[in-house]
């Protein structure tokens, strides 16, 4: 009679939630300045104080992340942050909204998030930097923290098994 191998359990879940990092494509490398920066240290250089637009080369405008000629879209993208952000906390406050993405009490429906994640869309500037779409964290059944990771685009299976990879690269463990 052969000896039973004991079973370890963890607990996996990720939270929704926003942090940043570089928004040049496939870069994820963390803000130079995470306070109104867009880019890590090395693109940051690499833009210097070139206009925030894809593939306009002309110096920016003092104060802003534009040049004359890209001026109007810069204003427009300051406007629609600060409206939107105002409205979004505001209905928030005044409503108690629920997202989307949010689980009611009875609802066990496998959520959007969950699928692959879509095609990398294309940037028409790097005003804003790009957002984690969650962070998942491997607990003990006791609530220790073994091991976390950050996912880009989507909590899919995919990329919940290939972190399992991860964090357990032999089957033994």
């Amino acid at each position: 009679m052969s000896k039973a191998a004991p079973v370890k359990m963890v607990v996996l879940d990720g939270i929704v939630m926003g942090p940043t990092y570089c928004a040049y494509p496939k870069c994820q490398q963390g803000l130079l300045n995470a306070r109104g920066g867009s880019f890590c240290a090395v693109h940051e250089i690499e833009y210097g104080d070139k206009c925030r637009i894809v593939g306009c080369t002309r110096m920016r405008e003092p104060d802003t992340q534009a040049c004359s000629t890209h001026a109007a879209q810069w204003k427009k993208n300051v406007n629609q942050k600060s409206k939107s952000t105002l409205t979004g906390l505001q209905r928030i406050i005044r409503t108690g909204a629920q997202e989307p993405w949010q689980r009611g009490p009875n609802n066990h429906s496998t959520q959007p998030h969950d699928a692959d994640h879509p095609e990398e869309q294309e940037h028409k500037n790097y005003f804003s930097p790009n957002r984690w779409y969650c962070v998942e964290t491997m607990c003990a059944p006791c609530g220790v923290v073994l091991a976390w990771t950050k996912f880009a685009k989507s909590e899919s299976p995919t990329n919940i098994l290939g972190w399992l990879k991860e964090v357990y690269p032999l089957q033994e463990d």
